[in-house]
């Protein structure tokens, strides 16, 4: 069972990288994300979000057993995060202004899950598995908001308007 874990948990190896699984994994996330959205499949991204916090939640104490405290090999967290990223958006359906719609809350993400600011660092303490799973949703829902008032700031940058 713990191998299962092991490979759910990692990305199906995505978390092995050797430099910034974590970033690599929520690049990774962007190509389902873009499809699921453009496909209007309005079900399928709150599925696959709660299916993803519920797979951190599955493994993260045997992750954190063999890695220590919220390993960096453990990536199902920064996916659960960057599909709440992208909650609520809609894209345009030009790929050049989605493209750029993903890399800015891509960017987002990254920035809010590596520095941690606004309590997210002290959300990272809760016990079982929670506090993994909850510091990347709360950067998640951090960076949701920033794309979306950046959408009504710029809309033009974004191909909106």
């Amino acid at each position: 069972m713990d191998r299962i874990k092991l490979l759910v948990g990692s990305g199906f190896g995505v978390g092995y990288a050797p430099v910034a699984p974590g970033t690599l994994a929520s690049l990774v996330a962007l190509l389902p994300l873009y499809w699921i959205i453009t496909s209007h499949n309005l079900l399928l991204l709150p599925a696959l979000l709660l299916l993803f916090c519920a797979l951190t939640l599955w493994v993260s104490s045997s992750f954190e057993e063999r890695f220590g405290k919220d390993p960096a090999k453990l990536v199902t967290d920064e996916w659960a995060g960057q599909f709440l990223t992208f909650s609520g958006i809609s894209f345009t359906g030009i790929f050049s202004s989605d493209i750029l719609f993903l890399l800015t809350g891509f960017v987002l993400f990254r920035l809010f899950d590596i520095w941690k600011p606004l309590g997210i660092k002290r959300i990272q303490n809760l016990h079982s598995g929670w506090g993994v799973l909850a510091d990347d949703l709360v950067a998640g829902f951090y960076a949701l908001i920033c794309l979306k008032t950046l959408t009504f700031v710029w809309p033009n940058y974004f191909g909106i308007i």
